[in-house]
This record gives structure tokens, C-alpha cells and sequence, in this order.
């Protein structure tokens, strides 16, 4: 049975949410331009379905304290043009698989292999429904996605803890790397989603809440400073606060790194590979900052990270309660910086490779 399958629960689909995250670059077919995007197939409280969708942002649903229900494509891009288009669905016309990957919303599909849709929410909508959390411009997309890496955080996202509802937010990541092949339609203009430049990633959460802080990072377009090459790496790192049956952890993240065919893992759950964390995010007036310090028996990897402000987007999400608590969550797909990997062998630790990395995701938010 896969983890990337539907995870909610008879007992947990009145307060949760589930959904799949794919992140990619696509080229502009007129200009030749690099520009990433984002899709999110998502539903929220879905066992609270009474023939009508609710949105918790709405004046009269905060002041009743009513939940949201409702089912949502999710898909926008960023740096010029940026934006987040949200499209609703009847509960009724959503179907997900509790075995694979296999959902759909309305007319729009996702499998493990390809993944078809539409957005579209005019001016007028964006302005009378702010409820909706939306900004204006249609998307259409028909893809072919290759799962290259994938990484898999542990006893944390598995079928046990999720019957047990230990965690207040699950993580599963089906596609740390993955090649995206088709077209993008984005207000009108085509691009061309090639797997040599797609750069993608695909992962899911599912839970009662957010994790605050909320902290993620990815990169799969990597070259080495050390030989001018492109190098077959991906790095990917997320977490923040986690609760476990109602009780927060300290601040913590798990990290992954994949480099050359070889999977270093960075993961406080697994610890017979004895992993050290250090990390923090910094902002000033023109970036964001992820800074990462990480060990294991056998590696350490170094990670600064930056994504400028002005090209991210403050996301939206509402929770199964109904409350809006991440008002300021930035979310960017042009993030860039350095990973150092270091070898630890005989009390020695030696460089293997300095990569620069560009174009990768990122999060955070905290409340």
C-alpha cells in the first residue's frame, strides 16, 4: 500500500485535510524563459459534507465557527506574474484511493504518472469572494510526471500513527526528484515542461494542522563549483515544530540529500544514524535565509539557502477548524544557494562536492 495513497480516515475526515504538492519549472515557449509553477489537488473535512461547500472565511462562517468543507485545485506560479488560483468542488465530486495514488476533482485527474487540470477565477469572483483566498488567472495543464527519488520520512507517516492520529501534520515525499514532461497553459501563453528542466518535486501532507513554525526546502537543479558540471543531486528539508498525541517537540527538521545514486538521510526518527541538526531562517528587507548544518555517522552536508521576497507568494490555507492562523506563510519556487557535502571516514572529514543550486521551493511561516 503506498503512503502517497488518501490517508484520511473515516474517524479523522472531520477535522483534516489531504493533499498532493507538484512543483516544476516549465519554459515559456515564445521567449525561451525558465519559469517554476505549482499544482495542489487538496481537500479539507471532507466526512463534514452536507450537500453544500463551506468556506471557514467567510463573515458569517467565523462568526458560527463552522469548519470548512470542501474539495480544491490549487495552482499558481511565481516571481512575475505571481499568483494562487483557487478553484472549489462539491465534496460529492471528489474521489480518492485509501490503496494508491488515484484522485480526482471534477474533470481534473492525478495518478502516480499524470496529473490534467484547470483553474480558472475571474476579477469579479476575486473581488466578491474573498472568502476564496484567491487571486485572478486561469491555468490548464496535462502532464507526465518520473519519480526518480523518493524519500520516505519513517514511522511517522506510516498506517499505524496515522490510524492513532499521533501527529498534528504528516509529510510523505513520493517524489523528492522527478522529471515533468507536457504543457502549461498560464493566462494565455504556452509552456513547453521539458524532464531535462523541469527540476520537479511531488510530496503530501495530511493532518489537523500546521506545523508552526512552518519550514521547507527543495532543490533539484544542482551544478558542482568544483568541476562546472551538472550534477544528478536533489535536496530536500522540511519540518518546524512538530505535536505528537497533543505534545509540541522542540524545533526540529529532517533533511535528505541525494547525490550520485547515493541517499543521506538526516532523520532524528531513525536513530541509529545518529543525526545533528542545527538550523535557522533569517530574513532581511530583500531575502529570506535557510541555513542547515547536518550529521550523520558517515556525512555532513552544510546548506544556505536564500529566495528573494519580492518573487514569493503568501499562501493561503485555512485549517479544519476554521481559524487562519498562518497570515504571513511565504512560499517561493526561485530559491537559491550553496550545499557543501563532506565525507567522514578515520576522524577525517573531506569535501566531496560543493554544489550551487538554484530554482528550488521553499516555505516558512510562524505565528
Amino acid at each position: 500500500m503506498s503512503k502517497n495513497r488518501y490517508s484520511l480516515t473515516k474517524f479523522s475526515s472531520k477535522n483534516a485535510y489531504d493533499w498532493w504538492w507538484h512543483s516544476f519549472v516549465a519554459t515559456n515557449a515564445e521567449t525561451g524563459e525558465l519559469k517554476p509553477f505549482f499544482i495542489e489537488y487538496y481537500v479539507i473535512n471532507p466526512g463534514l459534507w452536507k450537500d453544500k461547500i463551506i468556506f471557514g472565511q467567510s463573515e458569517e462562517n467565523k462568526l458560527n465557527k463552522k469548519k470548512p468543507c470542501y474539495a480544491m485545485l490549487k495552482a499558481g506560479t511565481w516571481g512575475e506574474q505571481k499568483v494562487q488560483l483557487h478553484n472549489f468542488y462539491n465534496i460529492s465530486d471528489f474521489y480518492a484511493s485509501s490503496k494508491e495514488l488515484n484522485c480526482k476533482i471534477g474533470n481534473n485527474e492525478l495518478t502516480e504518472s499524470n496529473l490534467s487540470g484547470a483553474v480558472n477565477v475571474s476579477e469579479q469572483e476575486r473581488d466578491l469572494y474573498p472568502e476564496r483566498m484567491s487571486d485572478a488567472g486561469s491555468m490548464q495543464w496535462n502532464l507526465s510526471v518520473e519519480k526518480k527519488v523518493k524519500f520516505d520520512v519513517g514511522f511517522g507517516s506510516s498506517k499505524l500513527l496515522n490510524l492513532l492520529g499521533a501527529f498534528q501534520m504528516y509529510w510523505h515525499v513520493e517524489g523528492m526528484k522527478c522529471n515533468f514532461k507536457g504543457e502549461i497553459v498560464f493566462n494565455n501563453q504556452k509552456y513547453i515542461v521539458n524532464p531535462e528542466s523541469s527540476y520537479g518535486y511531488q510530496d503530501k501532507n495530511w493532518g489537523t494542522d500546521y506545523t508552526n513554525p512552518w519550514i521547507w526546502l527543495n532543490c533539484n537543479n544542482f551544478t558542482s563549483k568544483l568541476t562546472n558540471n551538472k550534477i544528478d543531486a536533489s535536496l530536500d528539508l522540511g519540518g518546524g515544530c512538530p505535536k505528537v498525541f497533543g505534545i509540541s517537540l522542540k524545533r526540529r527538521i529532517l533533511t535528505a540529500f541525494y547525490y550520485k545514486g547515493e541517499f543521506i538521510e538526516f532523520n532524528f526518527s531513525k536513530f541509529w544514524k545518529k543525526s545533528k541538526q542545527q538550523f535557522s531562517t533569517d530574513e532581511d528587507e530583500k531575502y529570506f535565509y535557510w541555513n542547515v548544518i547536518s550529521d550523520n555517522r558517515k556525512f555532513k552536508i552544510e546548506v544556505n539557502f536564500k529566495c528573494e521576497k519580492s518573487k514569493m507568494l503568501l499562501v493561503n490555507y485555512e485549517s479544519p477548524n476554521g481559524e487562519k492562523n498562518h497570515n504571513k506563510l511565504w512560499n517561493g519556487g526561485h530559491a537559491e544557494g550553496i550545499v557543501k557535502l563532506y565525507k567522514k571516514q578515520n576522524k577525517t572529514i573531506e569535501l566531496i562536492d560543493e554544489l550551487e543550486g538554484s530554482l528550488g521551493g521553499c516555505e516558512y511561516g510562524e505565528y
